[in-house]
């Protein structure tokens, strides 16, 4: 079923298919409560690790980030491969990868006063802005536009790959993804802009949940899944504002 394609490996046909058999189904007012527990657990521990950057010891943060990467790659696996698992296992993905975005935030602060609470203010703004254009119809997840954001984020994934590979082994950096020149300007405004679309595949994908009668911890799944979108569209906006500011 064509419907189910996303580029969120969170969400996909398998995620949906079982209806719930007994007790409460999947609402999309029940995932908007659970992406704001998570979002808490992101901000409780995101706390801890920016304090702790900006103490004495700011070197002290690093095991801590190392461990909410590992650790979050480790409970987003499980998540998406074990879905009837998400109440426990999404929370864990939430406050790990709060370690990792408090670090990440400070270190940045350290570099361009404010550039923190500005990327927190436009990622919020975006998602209002893609929630109201989805709601309204104004975009809409049609199968064109499902298959041109998911050829897209793979092509920015697969990029992303090659300049890891190719930093760790031969110390080699792709210019247009760390420069702060035009085009590095520009892919960064391409990257948010195609993060913001998968919002409204992550919307269409959980209210089609719903009115699926999904089972009720697929509450949970979805807003992991916005989670996991979110928190992309967050570093590269922060990545894209720390470009700006070096110009």
């Amino acid at each position: 079923m064509a419907l189910f394609r996303t580029s969120n490996p969170a969400l996909n046909e398998e995620a949906f298919r079982t209806r719930a058999a007994f007790g409460e189904a999947m609402t999309v007012q029940g995932t908007v409560n659970k992406t704001g527990l998570l979002l808490l657990c992101v901000v409780a521990t995101a706390a801890w690790t920016w304090g702790l950057a900006h103490s004495e010891t700011p070197e002290a943060v690093y095991p801590w980030m190392i461990g909410g990467v590992i650790g979050g790659l480790v409970m987003a696996l499980v998540t998406i491969f074990k879905k009837e698992w998400a109440p426990f296992t999404a929370p864990l993905y939430a406050l790990l990868e709060g370690l990792v975005l408090g670090g990440i935030s400070a270190i940045f602060e350290r570099s361009y006063h404010g550039i923190a609470s500005q990327a927190v203010g436009l990622t919020f703004g975006v998602l209002f802005v893609m929630l109201v254009a989805y709601k309204t119809g104004v975009i809409r997840a049609t199968e064109k536009f499902k298959i041109g954001v998911i050829a897209a984020t793979g092509a920015i994934a697969l990029l992303y790959a090659v300049q890891m590979i190719l930093g760790i082994f031969f110390h080699i950096q792709v210019p247009m993804i760390h420069e702060s020149t035009p085009i590095g300007i520009a892919f960064s405004v391409f990257v948010v802009i195609i993060a913001a679309l998968n919002l409204v595949l992550d919307f269409d994908l959980i209210e089609t949940g719903a009115q699926m009668g999904a089972p009720k911890y697929m509450e949970w799944y979805g807003a992991f899944a916005l989670m996991v979108t979110l928190i992309w569209l967050y570093l590269e906006i922060l990545r894209l504002l720390s470009k700006a500011r070096r110009r």
